[in-house]
């Protein structure tokens, strides 16, 4: 029977912190009896996992030994750890000798490791508890309830993904390891696309995708198109991801994302209307008034059933705050795993609720917390944003940074600005009377050269450059995709 360590029993309450040194020795003899055990657990159990801080240095050399493709046993430990005073303290090498001694430890092996887990999330959700304990009995002034429960919220979901409080500091080893990876996706995806695709090759082409913790901000006049986008986006990215895993392509290199959607202005059957309407070919004033054909009703059935598999979820609960928002998030996170956020739009999002507080400090509130959110969850984020009116003042209706409303707050946290503009939609509106023929001849030859025509204009982008992007608008179904011949994709922005 291996000699257990002597700890000081940590208490909490007069109660002992949740923890089992024996499953933790057990596990570790059976590692070093059979390394093939390994294989199951390092993904999940890390050296900070064990309560006893030896049994984690323990652990965290074997798993250094396993990574060179050397065995790892007490012979080859030795070295590793025989300065370790409290190794010495138990008999140096002759302990590692002692957890190998109960070979029986190696049919539980798995179970013990998920036991160890799971308690070292307990201790965690221990800590969480006893901090919250002590702000809440914090009644000072300055306190804000609302900000120590979204604080609360965002230490139980980090206890909830098994992070805790070391999940947000990285090496410099690892974060380059990490640039690689995303590197390497890229060159596999045909040198393009490095993040999530856009289902857009030329949107693709300019921005590399969407990328992780990245806070995206779309913006557009009313009218413009700015939703319809954003449900194309959402949507290929969805399909995209689906594809990706009935081919049974890795989940790291899986080009798609389970998207949420939270649609603030529209409702989640709107919002189903706009996206068969896509896939269907049917108009979504058609399928509204039930102006259909028997064909164009058995496309419609045949696009429902392709999409009921869709990992797209739609959230249209009315006036969320950005901490519900956050919270929301975070469930789907854990529940479907999602991999992009799309939220339309940022101004009908609610700020805390100062009462001291004007829009600009609000929208301010709302834009970092969306960044926030972006890097908390390790996902993109895009925003649907307004612009001001005075895009229409200007003979050149083409959106500026300085358009954006309350723009300062929103242009500085963004990692990218996209604005959409349609030129036919302005040249619409200056249609002459018939009767004139000259001037109508003059509006009806350019309507025809521009009409169907969108571009994005990328204004800001932290990972490359800005410009334009021309792109094919079919208004009748609300669907944005590449031109044929694509002459000034490349333009810069100014």
């Amino acid at each position: 029977m291996v000699e257990l360590l002597k700890i000081n029993p940590a208490e909490t309450g007069g109660q002992e912190l949740p923890r089992n040194v024996e499953a933790e020795a057990a596990l570790l003899g059976a590692i070093m009896i059979d390394n093939r055990i390994a294989e199951d657990v390092q993904l999940k159990l890390k050296a900070e996992h064990f309560f006893e801080p030896l049994h984690g240095r323990i652990y965290e050399s074997i798993m250094r030994l396993l990574d060179r493709d050397m065995v790892a046993n007490p012979v080859t430990l030795k070295p590793m750890l025989e300065q370790d005073a409290a190794l010495k303290e138990l008999g140096g090498a002759a302990y590692l000798a002692q957890l190998t001694g109960n070979g029986a430890a190696l049919i539980g092996a798995r179970d013990f490791a998920t036991q160890i887990y799971d308690l070292a999330l307990l201790r965690q959700l221990v800590s969480v508890g006893r901090d919250l304990v002590e702000s809440a009995l914090d009644t000072s002034e300055d306190v804000n309830p609302r900000e120590q429960i979204e604080m609360a919220e965002i230490a139980l979901y980090k206890v909830s993904e098994g992070e805790g409080e070391t999940g947000s500091v990285k090496s410099f080893s690892a974060a380059t390891t990490m640039a690689v990876q995303i590197a390497e996706r890229a060159l596999n995806s045909g040198g393009h696309v490095s993040g999530i695709t856009t289902g857009i090759n030329s949107l693709n082409a300019k921005i590399g995708g969407l990328h992780n913790s990245d806070l995206m901000i779309l913006a557009g006049r009313p009218g413009m198109g700015k939703t319809s986008l954003a449900t194309n986006i959402a949507y290929n990215a969805a399909s995209r991801w689906l594809r990706d895993e009935a081919e049974g392509i890795p989940r790291e290199k899986n080009m798609g994302a389970k998207t949420a959607f939270f649609s603030l202005e529209m409702s989640a059957d709107q919002l189903a209307t706009r996206v068969l309407a896509e896939q269907s070919g049917i108009s979504g004033e058609a399928l509204r008034m039930g102006k259909i054909s028997r064909t164009d009703f058995q496309n419609l059935s045949r696009a429902a059933r392709e999409l009921q598999e869709l990992p797209l979820f739609i959230d249209d609960t009315p006036g969320l705050t950005i901490a519900a928002l956050r919270t929301r998030a975070r469930r789907l996170k854990r529940r479907h795993d999602i991999g992009f956020i799309v939220v339309d739009y940022l101004q009908l999002l609610q700020g805390s609720g100062r009462g001291n507080d004007n829009r600009v400090n609000e929208i301010s509130e709302i834009s970092r917390g969306l960044k926030t959110l972006a890097k908390e969850l390790h996902v993109p984020v895009l925003a649907l944003s307004q612009l001001s009116r005075a895009v229409e003042q200007r003979e050149d209706k083409r959106p500026q940074l300085s358009d954006l409303r309350e723009s300062g707050s929103i242009e500085q946290d963004a990692d990218m600005v996209w604005f959409v503009f349609r030129e036919d939609y302005y040249e619409a509106a200056k249609e002459p009377k018939p009767e004139d023929e000259a001037a109508y001849a003059v509006w009806k030859e350019n309507m025809e050269r521009i009409y169907g025509l969108a571009e994005v204009i990328v204004a800001k982008q932290r990972h490359g450059s800005t410009g334009r992007i021309r792109m094919k608008f079919d208004a009748k179904i609300t669907r944005f995709s590449d031109l044929a011949d694509d002459g000034y994709a490349d333009l810069s922005y100014e």
